[in-house]
């Protein structure tokens, strides 16, 4: 039992001997040599080993996954025990991935059957998954699929298919894919526990077959995949052959002059830089960080006139499906000189021959910039090759730093949600309209998933409460009990006739989202429309841009937003900010380091210049790069007079914005996540102390606080005071009064059964949801605080939205002196401070009062600086 790392592998003759005779013959005419992955999977898929498998894109994943499967099939056919039944599972989170798969199977199928004669039955190969018709899901209840190709929600519906489970009871393998894409979110919660209840079904083990590009930590993927048995880890060999391929990264910046270059010339020096690329190269993938920024980039490409508009192509998750498919297509077919697109490309599908990625701004993750850059060079032999176009200063620095851990193998930890109840309660209902069940049996296969092992058994019992509808306030409500729970005898089993319904309707992980109608309350007039993920991070009072008006947020009801116009107000949220992605933890520490390498050396005055440049000429950036670098870092360290920006230590800057209102930088490098968590702390003992609202601005080096007229601040007694708080019931009573709350309460209570999105087949509008989510929260505060709902939505806000686990270890850290901190007072920002002062639009393509007020900021500070030199001239003189 247990995770071991596989060293060694076996030799190719070996592991082909593993496979059944036409199968080998077949492969070796296909291909000259094993892949590094098969090398290894080979001989332990053979030996029915649990196998988690990291290698890189190209790399011969599938095959390496499927080849001893398909020969165990072929065999079993040539024996004539194939029975009719479902042999292998492959599930990933990607129904485009499905299907090619499928088409990948297809063929060698085919061409092994002729190669052994007709005489042998066929292997078949099927998907199941929402776009399915019902006409080929009966066929398959005819002739089952050897290997079936599906979703984890199909999956889950699946299991709950009395006929079609039957078909399972043969199930031998289970391949997850792009587990790394799965382990971090509610998705790869509810494939685990569907993994365990398809245990159940089958009666035994099967194997487990993980495949990932980028995974770390290795045993936490791993644990991911197999799960308990008899409250141990199953047993998983790991085999990481992530690195044998080469990477070819380089972060280039677009001018010499970075700070003085005003928007639209950035713009144009951009967009040269990308042309230079593109026609260097055959097929390009252009990698943008929002889906607007996807649709400008290939707006100015395709009116160059340098390209056939045949050859550039857009794709994102807001384009249809046929869409998309079809770009899919003519990049495989080598139609396309350039894609560009938002996140949807970076996993998945073969996309053929891709020469050259390119990322425009930071992707703000180690990992995402590895699994981007790897749908490069897809041969076996090929280099992986990315550019990133820095397009400031901060932008150079991050990047500068990840490629650096790329080139290191440094990537960032994944991180497994644990206990998500809500994800548990739509499994539950599912476990009862399979059988009755003992609660005690219930209860230790659900604690078999890696994601429920820690689950409390009053917690568990507290759920079957919920689901069985032993609530009357929420049955006034018109919530009511899925299952019959006899907590005497300890059982429980599936009551109603709509529960089945309800159960195939609802199931699922991810929320309905719609766009949100805004309004101006006086006069009422319609404004335009923001994105839910936005609202959710509005509180009252905060500003906002929309339709180049400033409005002040008010309140909400249902999908729709009330606001008022307020002129020339600087806007607290910028219009992007949920399409953002946040830096990482791990990336932000490595970040923090290389600060207080930089600052250690310009301490040294001798030879500091030489020390400087030896550092940078590390880093895989271009000479206009390490410029900016340079200059950033030495102008940082003079202005605030030497002070040594530390990885122990934290700046904390009084200063003044744009609009000579006092605000408080705090210097925190740890990640937008962090930033979010630790700033709502301090704004809220800043905020009773002052009886005030505080506005906050956070982004992935910092936060501000805007402080109120006339009010002192003695920020050490503020932290102190935060020191004695238990700071999850401070942060929960904040978090209960914002739009997240209410939002993310929706969609919890969507996954737990409490509000339906579809009903007897009549979908119910995102707005109707909204509306009843916000009558049941208080049904259900009534019912208790710690509701299970309520608390699942508070869990997944504060460590899956937030993190408030680094948070905590932070604020620890500074009460025991392990991180210090230090309060200095400047006249104008720091430039570390300059993009916070200035939050605005980051877009590439529209920057153009932001680069202004980065300009006016950087000229302040200069002539403070050159007044502070001329000042200690003269006093040497006098």
């Amino acid at each position: 039992m247990g995770i071991t790392f596989i060293k060694k592998p076996w030799p190719d003759e070996e592991s082909l001997s593993c496979l059944d005779a036409h199968v080998r013959q077949w492969f070796k005419s296909k291909f000259k040599n094993l892949t590094p992955p098969q090398r290894y999977s080979f001989k332990l898929i053979s030996k029915n080993k649990n196998v988690l498998i990291t290698a890189p894109t190209g790399s011969g994943k599938t095959f390496s996954a499927f080849m001893v499967i398909l020969s165990d099939l072929f065999r079993r056919s040539k024996q004539n025990s194939l029975m009719d039944g479902v042999y292998c599972v492959y599930v990933s989170p990607l129904r485009a991935l499905n299907n090619d798969i499928y088409r990948n199977l297809i063929l060698p199928l085919r061409e092994i059957r002729e190669l052994a004669g007709n005489h042998i039955c066929d292997v078949r190969v099927g998907i199941r998954t929402g776009d399915i018709s019902p006409y080929e899901r009966q066929k398959q209840l005819r002739k089952p699929p050897h290997i079936l190709i599906t979703t984890p929600e199909s999956l889950a519906i699946i299991l709950n298919s009395k006929r079609f489970l039957e078909k399972l009871k043969t199930v031998r393998w289970v391949i997850v894919d792009e587990i790394h894409e799965l382990a971090s979110n509610k998705r790869g919660v509810h494939l685990s526990l569907s993994l365990e209840r398809l245990r159940e079904a089958v009666g035994k083990d099967f194997v487990r077959i993980g495949l990932g590009a980028t995974l770390h930590p290795l045993k936490e993927a791993a644990g991911f995949l197999v799960g308990y048995e008899n409250g141990k880890l199953r047993s998983c060999k790991v085999v990481d052959v992530s690195w044998f391929k080469p990477f070819d990264l380089k972060l280039i910046c677009p001018t010499d002059d970075i700070i003085y270059t005003d928007a639209d010339r950035m713009n144009d020096l951009m967009y040269k830089e990308l042309d230079k690329i593109i026609s260097s190269h055959n097929t390009t993938l252009v990698f943008t960080n929002t889906r607007s920024g996807t649709e400008r980039v290939v707006h100015h490409l395709k009116n160059t006139g340098i390209y056939n508009e045949e050859e550039i192509a857009a794709h994102h998750g807001s384009l249809s499906r046929d869409i998309r498919w079809d770009v899919e297509d003519k990049l495989k077919k080598g139609l396309l000189k350039a894609v560009i697109s938002s996140t949807s490309l970076e996993l998945g599908i073969d996309i053929g021959y891709i020469d050259m990625v390119v990322q425009i701004g930071s992707p703000k993750s180690v990992t995402r910039c590895i699994q981007r850059v790897g749908r490069s060079g897809h041969g076996l032999n090929d280099t992986a090759k990315g550019i990133i176009i820095g397009m400031d200063r901060d932008d150079l620095v991050e990047c500068a730093i990840m490629l650096r851990c790329a080139l290191d193998h440094k990537l960032d930890k994944i991180c497994v949600p644990k206990n998500c109840l809500d994800v548990l309660i739509q499994h539950i209902v599912g476990m009862a309209l399979y059988k009755k069940w003992r609660v005690d049996e219930a209860y230790q296969l659900i604690k078999n998933s890696y994601c429920y092992h820690n689950l409390k058994h009053d917690v568990f019992i507290q759920l079957l409460h919920y689901i069985a509808g032993h609530y009357a306030d929420l049955e006034d409500r018109n919530v009511y009990g899925k299952i019959w729970f006899d907590e005497k005898n300890k059982m429980f089993g599936k009551r109603g006739r709509y529960t089945r319904v309800i159960y195939y309707l609802n199931i699922g992980t991810i929320p309905d989202e719609v766009k949100v109608d805004v309004y101006t309350i006086q006069p009422k007039k319609y404004v335009g429309s923001i994105e839910e993920e936005f609202l959710e991070r509005l509180r009252k009072k905060d500003i906002f841009v929309l339709g180049g008006k400033t409005y002040e947020f008010k309140y909400s009801r249902g999908m729709r937003c009330y606001v008022e116009e307020q002129k020339e107000e600087t806007p607290t949220i910028p219009a992007w900010f949920s399409e953002l992605l946040p830096l990482s933890y791990e990336l932000a520490q490595e970040i923090r380091k290389f600060r207080e390498k930089m600052f250690q050396t310009l301490k040294k005055e001798n030879k500091k210049d030489d020390n400087v440049d030896k550092i940078l000429s590390t880093l895989p950036i271009d000479h206009r790069s390490k410029k900016a670098i340079k200059q950033y870092f030495e102008t940082q360290y003079h202005y605030l007079q030497k002070t040594i920006v530390s990885t122990k230590k934290i700046i904390i800057e009084e200063t003044y914005d744009l609009k000579k209102r006092k605000i408080l930088v705090f210097h925190t490098l740890y990640g937008r996540r962090v930033n979010d968590t630790l700033s709502r702390i301090i704004a809220i003992a800043i905020g009773k102390k002052t009886k005030s609202d505080i506005l906050t601005t956070i982004n992935d080096n910092g936060f501000t606080i805007l402080l109120p007229k006339n009010k002192n601040i003695d920020i050490k007694e503020i932290l102190r005071e935060i020191f004695s708080l238990d700071i999850i019931e401070l942060l929960k009573k904040n978090i209960r009064k914002t739009e997240l709350m209410k939002r993310r309460f929706r969609h919890t209570a969507a996954r737990s059964f409490l509000v339906l999105r579809n009903y007897k087949g009549h979908k119910i509008s995102v707005r109707k949801q909204q509306i009843n989510a916000q009558t049941l929260l208080r049904t259900c505060e009534e019912i208790n605080k710690d509701f299970p709902i309520i608390q699942e939505t508070y869990r997944e806000i504060l460590e899956d939205i937030m993190d408030i686990e680094n948070t905590k270890k932070l604020l620890k850290d500074i009460k025991n002196g392990k991180i210090t901190y230090k309060i200095i007072k400047t006249p104008i920002p720091s430039p570390f401070a300059h993009s916070l002062i200035v939050l605005g639009e980051p877009d590439i393509i529209l920057m153009k009062d932001r680069r202004q007020r980065l300009i006016e900021l950087h000229e302040a500070l200069t002539k403070k600086l050159s007044q502070k030199t001329k000042k200690t001239v003269t006093t040497q003189i006098s």
